[in-house]
């Protein structure tokens, strides 16, 4: 980048009242947390591809998760998936990811592979079953203190198929009661997070169908439960970024799993479908960043950005620099949203006004901007490039095929 086109970038910004100082200090902040699985061999419920030099083990893909962040600076955290990360020391796994430059971040409990959850885990209408469930998340709840991790992301795959196959209440009850026990079972610094998917992989109804379904449990469950909001979860059409506003306002927003979707699948590179909306999502929680409300401050500066993809045909650690740029990419260009401006317009009910204000924001080239970013924080200009041209893609090949699924 030339010192050039960085001023006529700057100019620019300062005739639109934009402070890039301030932007920039912001957006060397950002962080976002990638998933272990994401660097496995994973892929749809139709055929998994394997691809060569994928990770044999969670160290390695805790080695793979440390070269995005090395040339990104934007992912120093990577979420573990139990068990299929599980060890027989996690002190070591945590030792080792401190060696690669990271940290373990949120444990994630899997209450969908087991044959007995067939008719659900926290759900199910057998108290055994449930019983199990609620071992494995409080085995999980031991993990987390081990790596220090302060985040349990919790996603059910409970329940229906058909109408008349089971009790919508008393399913619903049975959930709180499980997850009122993991929650007494939490350190005081240990955050629950509440996953919700509106279908799949049941068809009739799913027990955590919604934000709504989502947010009453974690009101139930106190303050260290919030809700956490998947980018692929919802209907057709559905406004996520009001939801998102309106879980801060609430103070239940807890984080973001990113990915994107056209039709049902979930597990699309974030931005790559829709960027707007994660444009317009960042908007929201910038504005409630800023808002004169301590609580509401404090749970916009808390939410925890993770990605959550499983790459099936893409290659994975290119996949996840991708992922991870995207989003820094719509960040930036909230932070360049003129507040004042687009509060008088709102004040005036000018609305081709406040939705220009918007507009010119998103349509800004950030090029320079996210140049000056790693300039700064000492990573490469282009992280892609970066990777491509290193010697890990080739590195990497010695693992061969038939690595770690998810």
């Amino acid at each position: 980048m030339s010192d050039r086109t960085y001023q006529l970038f700057e100019r620019q910004q300062r005739d639109r009242g934009i402070d890039l100082d301030q932007v920039i200090a912001k957006c060397k902040t950002l962080e976002i947390e990638t998933p272990s699985w994401g660097y496995g061999d994973s892929g749809t419920r139709f055929k998994v591809f394997q691809k060569e030099g994928v990770p044999r083990n969670p160290f390695e893909k805790i080695e793979d998760a440390a070269e995005v962040h090395r040339v990104t600076g934007l992912a120093p955290r990577v979420a573990i998936h139990i068990p299929w990360d599980q060890v027989e020391d996690f002190t070591e796994l945590k030792e080792h990811a401190a060696a690669h430059g990271i940290e373990i971040g949120a444990v994630n409990p899997n209450l969908f592979q087991e044959d007995e959850y067939q008719f659900g885990s926290l759900c199910n209408v057998d108290p055994a079953i449930r019983r199990k469930a609620i071992d494995h998340i409080l085995d999980c709840v031991e993990i987390a203190k081990q790596v220090e991790s302060t985040e349990i992301s919790l996603w059910l795959a409970d329940g229906t198929n058909y109408p008349g196959q089971a009790d919508f209440r008393k399913r619903k009850h049975w959930l709180l009661e499980s997850l009122e026990e993991v929650y007494q079972k939490l350190t005081p610094d240990m955050r629950l997070l509440i996953e919700y998917k509106f279908f799949e992989p049941a068809f009739y109804h799913t027990d955590l169908a919604d934000w709504g379904m989502a947010y009453n449990l974690a009101l139930k469950l106190g303050d260290q439960a919030q809700v956490l909001v998947d980018l692929g979860h919802h209907p057709q059409g559905t406004n996520v970024e009001q939801i998102v506003a309106y879980l801060i306002d609430e103070q239940k927003l807890g984080g973001f799993h990113f990915n994107n979707r056209k039709y049902a699948y979930d597990d699309l590179i974030v931005g790559a479908i829709n960027p707007y909306e994660l444009f317009l999502i960042f908007d929201q929680i910038i504005h409630a960043a800023e808002d004169e409300d301590q609580q509401i401050q404090e749970t916009a500066h808390q939410i925890a950005y993770m990605i959550d993809q499983s790459h099936n045909i893409e290659p994975k650690i290119p996949a996840m620099i991708r992922s991870v740029l995207n989003v820094q990419t719509q960040y930036a260009k909230a932070l360049l949203v003129n507040r004042e401006e687009l509060r008088e317009a709102q004040e005036k009910q000018d609305v081709l006004k406040a939705e220009q204000t918007l507009r010119e924001a998103f349509e800004q080239d950030v090029t320079p901007l996210l140049h000056a970013v790693r300039e700064e924080m000492g990573v490469p200009i282009d992280p892609m490039a970066a990777y491509l041209n290193s010697s890990y893609p080739e590195k990497i090949l010695a693992r061969g095929k038939g690595g770690a699924s998810w």
